[in-house]
């Protein structure tokens, strides 16, 4: 194994979904950075289909102050539909996830108050310092979302390069057109999802969470 492909594997290990964060903001030369990183991402015919808005300092304390109360009221608008369903293996790999979460801050399966005051902290950002808003423009659809994940992924994985941490949250596409209104995003641009990211906060309970990966034979097939 070469010195660079070691390190990639590194990095790739070391990225994962965190829930608890530093409040103090990364600095312009790092942001700059992993986003930079970030457009080298694959896209279809090179149409680099994504529009990210990153909000930071009070931009963002506006939308945690308010996004949590209406999300309670019910006041939800979504650009993409949220109907899918897991069954059999898929619907065993989000149990045993969501199980790791709640076993690492102590919530048991009963425990549907903490459950919710969990999952709620999805709305405050779990305390991150950013969060980088990710848009399809129209007419784009499914192949352009693709691209769309090609993108966060790099992005993520510059950001644990960095020393930074992160969590795709498909929770902030519940209120898309209070987000485009606050952040003044055009109508046209359409939310996907949302990433949270910061300086890891290394006490954290919720940051112990790990989860477990398929077996390589369980996805990948090799033809010859």
């Amino acid at each position: 194994m070469t010195e660079q492909a070691r390190i990639f594997d590194e990095v790739v290990a070391a990225r994962r979904s965190l829930r608890a964060f530093l409040p103090e903001p990364v600095d312009p030369a790092t942001l700059e950075a992993v986003f930079s990183a970030a457009q080298r991402a694959p896209s279809n015919c090179n149409t680099q289909p994504w529009i990210v808005h990153v909000a930071s300092g009070s931009a963002l304390q506006k939308l945690r102050e308010e996004m949590p109360g209406k999300f309670m009221s019910g006041d939800i608008s979504m650009d993409f539909p949220y109907d899918g369903s897991y069954e059999g293996v898929y619907k065993e790999r989000q149990y045993g996830a969501a199980q790791a979460l709640y076993d690492s801050v102590n919530i048991t399966r009963e425990d549907k108050a903490g459950r919710h005051e969990q999952f709620m902290r999805n709305f405050v950002f779990f305390d991150a310092p950013h969060v980088a808003f990710l848009f399809l423009p129209e007419p784009f659809g499914l192949r352009e979302a693709a691209d769309l994940g090609m993108y966060a992924q790099t992005l993520m994985l510059a950001m644990t390069a960095h020393g930074l941490g992160s969590c795709p949250q498909t929770a902030l596409s519940f209120q898309a057109d209070f987000i485009r209104e606050q952040l003044g995003v055009a109508a046209s641009n359409k939310l996907l999802f949302g990433i949270s990211f910061g300086r890891p906060d290394p006490e954290a309970p919720a940051n112990t969470c790990t989860t477990d990966r398929a077996a390589l034979a369980d996805t990948v097939t090799f033809h010859q």
